[in-house]
């Protein structure tokens, strides 16, 4: 066949095959019969191995034209082949063994019967490179190309079967007995038409061992069915020896001129095409005689289709009549079997004998080719026969609306009938010789599947009279003499049974009810035409809201029309694989939360093809690899962080609604197989990087070097288109099946809290990298949208303050880079010194004196922030990001308001204090007096250069000027004693002075805080706010002394001075908080903006939107209360939100130090704010229990009861008389008050 010769294995890799069944753990095909279709697998992954090493090799040798063009011809043939092999077995376990697994587990096949419909068109890439070889002049390029296409290809195919590998067959041995399996193995087997099962299994079996073949065989021969005939052909199919074409095209070829001579790839590829498997070219014609044609047995087989429609249509009308529905079953089920012989026979003339026409014959018909068709009447039939069933219409209904839609049927397939007996079969009868048509005719029995063809066959001859059944006979005895004679015997046994009439009707509808009990239910919901597939397209939503859309439904068999096996199958009716939806409405054009989800992929698929385009440019350009590199961890990254939280908080989330169980576990397991070929492309890259590192020095590039490293280039290249298109087919996958469910079966706040989930488990750190590489990604509507999804998931954080102080640092940064001279803002003393009186002219004395003050070096630089993350600043899209603080930071415009008040201006952290160098301004704002003020202000007013803003601010900056002096003086001041001359604390504190460890009680650092607000150094704000009466506000600490140095500078992670050679302050600094630490393990949380104790957000902790706290991941589970972190704690008052002191969640959702719980629990059992019990307090109660029944109640007081009200259980209640306790009815508390 068109898989090849039989596979032989190198000696040094036949030691390293595995028998499939090792998927499996230590089963033999003997204790599980289902494991039988591994060997499928097997095949395929060795067929897929031996093309691609054949691909490689042939672009490595580079040998002449006229050896390429035969080498891509076999490839040619050999892929076609393996596509109907991936084909049919997709099409088989979609037809039986998936459909019975979906009645044992649900939302298991749903997903691989997904992926099955990319399968088919893998084949599609590596064909148009095949085709791309014809015609190329770079023969090597194409070449590389085509081995990258099968890379994609294999990686594809196989990741879909170690998947059913590690999910679906051990389910499948788990939840079906061995016979079972074996019913399932069969069924499986009877489903592919004869004409490929006769090349498949021989080709199958060829790829394993000696003695797994024997043991093949034996299994094979206890599956099918106890009939003598029938085992004999099947076991001369796995026995019969694999070959390297179709060879039964040849051999109807004859009495048809072959071809020859100068020949194109394309069309000396379709001789071997099951989709025109003859390729005759026009042939002189051969005269028969007209009375007695084998092809006027296609006659009998429109007699006995047209005989049993009418004798249906005629027991529905009596039905109707009667109103008696008892035999309406059986009709239906003899409808559904009709409808696959009118299938099969249409596919017979479409792929055998309208070739055959075309070809051969210079006719042409009178008539349009859709008028032989009769596919879109078959699906209207099929469609009607399938409705009442999922529809629940009355029988009445059904048998009205059946009655007239087969009359119509019934008249139009007489039409179309007739049509072909007149203008088809005489030009196939007047030129092909009457053995063309004999082996015509016995091809056609073949199309027909192996499990339905012995119900075909019996049905046929019913219906056949004595000389009819003689010509039958002789064409399958002539017709078979040449290919199968085994074969041929079993029909002729079949054909008997059903002549003889020794199959009753009982028997026959029990042979029906067995066959179609193993198709799905039906679920057509629109028919649409499609021109060539004659297939049902039901409209699914991908989900509602902004990225709704109509797409196909996912179970449609796209493109399995050649040789279909069933009329489910031919006609796109899809498998009721679909998990149930307990949909939720919602507004259509409304943006929904999970929408974010698509954002992501949009980004990530853009940088997918990032991956491809970079690899293939890495290879032309060395210098192109550090930039690549940083993009490909960044991408890796990001997609870690994602994938995670789909496992850990998504897929948790949708298949614990119960009906959607199992759905998401297919891709848990895409997951895993991804991560590993991101770490395998990480490898490469870390293997070219070193490479290229070892000539970096200079040394001359060798040809070998130059190899070696093209050849790592092109492996890398390889992985990422695979990658590529594994991920890209796992995102449409979700998108299609997964992410509309969310939309569907959860209202926008549930959607939301998973949103809240996943980011609640993103860090600082993580965001910094995902904010610029997500909204360069996305249009400035998009960039709006997401923007509203997320304010609205964290608008109970403070997310948007660390935006807009994050955003900032980041733009601060960006402009420190790109320019080398910082820009100066205007000293408002400059601004109004040309309004002042002129006989103030005495500028020097005070100049000098400051002059002398400046050269000490008392101007402080700028804010120098560290470094952005390399993964942030290695990305290329931040020009797209400059939108980003007007799309999240909420305080905007305070940051852009260019008409900020003067006192705003002199109080700005960041702005550099200094006295301008035409300090005699100093001297005459001392000696000016009122009226000299005054007559400065006349002056501005009478200006009519200056606009009224201008003026205004003018004005306002001579009110202030001698406040403004003031203060520029007290900073020179401050400034002046950097050098150690009167700064309060400026020495270095210890932590611990013995060990000389520096640092305070609070934290272990090297440095010191500037605190603007008293002019003195302290370790840390917490002890600056433990001596003061006043709190530090960290956005106003911008300066920082070393205490190694004593050097006072501008706030960073490391010292700015020579002598300390970059010395750290601390291994964790935070630019927003300004802290540092050399101690414990820290990090920032960009939705509570502060600093916590431990790990990271997704590693111990997780932020809770809702109660806006930073919470261990042990309590994922817990009583969720709005905000209920920025509550003070009940007993001490202190806030939790910035307390240092850990806090206890309580059982009812309450807050409360630990420290402040264990006081309060040892007088105290009930919580101080809802009165709830804080635990079980069972033996409590039975210890009160006991007390009560020792306890003599009054005698005025015995019969009389109180009403209550339970704290725990919150029910009203009775209660007898006590003076302190009072016992809950209902849950049995004593937590109880008297109403």
């Amino acid at each position: 066949m068109g898989g090849g010769q039989a596979h032989s294995y190198p000696p040094d890799k036949e030691e390293d095959r595995k028998s499939p069944l090792a998927a499996v753990a230590g089963l033999r095909l003997q204790d599980a019969p289902i494991l039988f279709l591994l060997y499928f697998h097997t095949a395929i992954r060795a067929e897929l191995t031996e093309l691609r090493r054949l691909a490689v090799a042939a672009a490595a040798d580079g040998k002449s034209d006229s050896y390429s063009r035969e080498f891509v011809v076999e490839l040619f043939r050999r892929f076609e082949f393996l596509k109907l092999v991936c084909k049919y077995h997709c099409a088989a376990e979609d037809e039986v063994v998936f459909l019975a697994l979906d009645a044992h587990v649900k939302n298991v096949a749903c997903t691989y019967s997904l992926e099955h419909e990319s399968i088919d068109h893998n084949f599609d890439s590596v064909f148009y490179c095949l085709n791309a070889l014809e015609g190329s002049e770079n023969t090597s390029k194409a070449l590389q190309e085509l081995v990258f296409c099968i890379g994609a290809i294999q990686a594809s195919i196989c990741q879909h079967m170690l998947k059913e590998e590690k999910q679906v067959f051990p389910l499948l041995v788990k939840q079906f007995s061995f016979q079972e399996q074996a019913s399932l193995v069969w069924r499986f087997i009877g489903s592919i038409p004869v004409i490929l099962l006769q090349d498949f299994l021989p080709w199958v079996i060829s790829f394993s061992h000696p003695d797994e073949q024997e043991e093949i065989k034996n299994f094979v021969r206890e599956v099918v069915p106890k009939e003598k005939s029938l085992q004999e052909v099947v076991v001369s199919w796995l026995d019969k020896k694999h070959r390297t074409g179709f060879e039964f095209h040849i051999e109807l070829a004859k009495g048809v001129q072959p071809l020859d001579g100068p020949i194109s790839i394309k069309s000396k590829f379709k001789f071997h095409l099951i989709k025109n498997p003859l390729g005759w070219m026009k042939a002189p014609c051969f005269q028969t005689n007209t009375g007695n044609n084998p092809i006027d047995g296609l006659l009998f087989w429109q007699g006995a289709i047209q005989k049993d429609l009418k004798e249906i249509l005629a027991e529905l009308h009596q039905v109707k009549t009667s109103s008696c529905f008892q035999n309406l079953d059986f009709i239906v089920l003899r409808l559904k079997f009709l409808a696959d012989v009118l299938i099969f026979y249409c596919n017979a003339l479409e792929k055998l004998f309208y070739p055959v026409l075309v070809d051969v014959s210079n006719i042409q018909l009178s008539l349009p080719a859709q008028d032989l068709y009769i596919a879109s009447d078959i699906k209207h039939l099929l469609y009607l026969v399938n409705y009442n069933s999922q529809k629940g219409i009355t029988a009445n209904e059904f048998v009205k609306e059946l009655c007239q839609k087969l009359e119509s049927f019934v008249r139009n397939i007489d039409i179309k009938f007739s049509l072909q007996e007149n203008e088809v079969f005489p030009i196939i009868s007047k030129n092909c010789s009457k053995e063309m048509q004999q082996q015509l005719l016995c091809i056609s029995l073949q199309v027909v599947p192996l499990g339905l063809l012995k119900c075909v066959v019996t049905w046929f001859a019913a219906h056949l009279s004595e000389d009819e059944s003689r010509s039958i006979l002789h064409i399958i005895k002539k017709g078979y003499s040449l290919t199968h004679a085994s074969f041929a015997s079993l029909l002729l046994e079949w054909f008997l049974l059903g002549y003889s009439g020794k199959t009753s009707v009982e028997s026959f509808r029990r042979d029906l009810e067995k066959v179609f009990s193993s198709r799905c239910s039906f679920l057509p919901v629109s028919i649409e035409e499609d021109a060539g597939s004659s297939s049902f397209l039901s409209d699914m939503s991908l989900g509602k809201g902004s990225k709704s859309k109509i797409i196909k439904p996912v179970f449609v068999y796209k493109g399995k029309k050649d040789f279909p096996y069933s009329s489910a199958s031919s006609h796109g009716i899809k498998h009721d694989f679909s998990v149930e939806k307990n949909c939720v409405d919602y507004a259509i054009d409304e943006p929904i939360p999970m929408d974010m989800i698509f954002f992501f992929h949009k980004a990530l698929k853009k940088d997918l093809d990032y991956l491809v385009l970079g690899s293939a440019l890495l290879t032309e350009n060395a210098g192109f690899l550090p930039e690549f590199r940083q993009r490909f961890h960044l991408i890796h990254f990001l997609y870690r962080i994602h994938s995670d939280a789909e496992d850990e908080v998504a897929f948790p989330a949708l298949e614990a609604k119960g009906k959607h169980r199992n759905i998401s576990h297919s891709y848990s397991l895409d997951h895993e197989i991804e991560a590993e070929n991101f770490s395998k492309i990480s490898l490469i890259l870390d293997e070219i990087y070193e490479f290229q590192l070892e000539y970096s020095s200079g040394e001359p590039v060798t040809l070998d070097w130059v190899a070696k490293r093209q050849k790592l280039c092109i492996d890398l290249q390889d992985t990422c288109k695979s990658m590529h298109k594994l991920l890209s087919d796992h995102v449409h996958r979700e998108e299609v099946e997964l992410w509309p469910l969310f939309g569907e079966c959860f209202t926008l706040k549930e959607q939301e809290m998973i949103i809240g989930n996943m980011l609640g488990r993103t860090g600082a750190e993580i965001l910094q990298d995902m904010i610029p590489w997500l909204m360069s990604s996305l249009t400035p509507d998009e960039q709006q949208t997401l923007k509203s999804l997320w304010h609205s998931a964290t608008r109970n954080t403070m997310f948007d303050e660390w935006l807009g102080e994050w955003w900032e640092g980041h733009k601060i940064a960006k402009e420190t880079e790109e320019s080398t001279i910082p820009s100066r803002t205007p000293d408002p003393l400059e601004i109004i010194t040309t309004y002042y009186p002129e006989v103030l002219n005495k500028r020097e004395a005070i100049c000098d004196n400051f002059s002398r003050t400046s050269s000490n070096g008392a101007d402080v630089e700028l804010l120098r922030l560290p470094n952005i993350d390399d993964k942030v600043k290695a990305f290329k899209g931040d020009e797209n990001c400059s939108e980003c603080s007007k799309l999240f930071s909420m305080s905007s415009d305070k940051r852009c308001n260019e008409a900020a008040d003067l006192m705003g201006w002199t109080n700005e952290p960041d702005q550099k204090f200094q006295v301008t160098h035409n300090t005699g301004q100093c001297k005459q704002l001392k000696t000016m007096s009122q009226e000299d003020l005054e007559a400065a202000i006349r002056r501005v007013s009478s200006d009519t250069s200056l606009d009224p803003e201008r003026k205004s601010h003018v004005m306002q900056n001579l009110l202030m000027s001698r406040w403004i002096l003031k203060q520029q003086i007290s900073n020179l001041e401050v400034n002046n004693s950097n050098n150690g001359e009167g700064i309060p604390g400026q020495h270095p504190s210890y932590r611990d002075p013995l060990e000389l460890a520096l640092g305070c009680k609070h934290y272990k650092r090297n440095c010191k805080l500037f605190a603007p607000c008293c002019n003195q150094l302290y370790t840390c704000i917490h002890c600056h706010n433990d001596v003061a009466d006043h709190k530090l506000d960290r956005k106003s600490v911008t300066k920082m002394m070393c205490m190694k140095c004593l050097v006072i500078q501008p706030i960073g992670f490391t010292c700015s001075t020579v002598s300390c050679h970059n010395l750290s302050m601390g291994k964790y600094y935070c630019r927003i908080c300004k802290l540092f630490d050399d101690e414990r393990q820290i990090y920032h949380c960009p939705y509570c903006n502060l600093c916590r104790v431990g790990k990271g957000l997704g590693v111990d902790y997780f932020h809770c939107m809702n109660c806006n706290a930073c919470l261990s991941r042990s309590l994922s589970l817990h009583v969720c209360r709005e905000k209920s972190f920025e509550d003070n704690c009940p007993i001490c008052h202190e806030d939790f939100f910035s307390s240092t002191a850990p806090v206890k969640a309580l059982p009812c959702g309450h807050m409360m130090h630990s420290a402040c719980f264990q006081d309060y629990t040892c007088t105290h059992y009930t919580c101080p704010i809802c009165s709830k019990s804080l635990g079980d307090m069972q033996v409590y109660f039975k210890m009160l229990d006991a007390f009560l029944a020792e306890e003599k109640i009054p005698d005025e007081h015995h019969d009389r009861n109180q009403a209550i009200l339970c704290n725990d259980c919150e029910t009203k209640g009775t209660a007898p008389y006590h003076w302190k306790y009072h016992k809950c009815s209902n849950c049995g508390s004593y937590n109880t008050r008297v109403l």
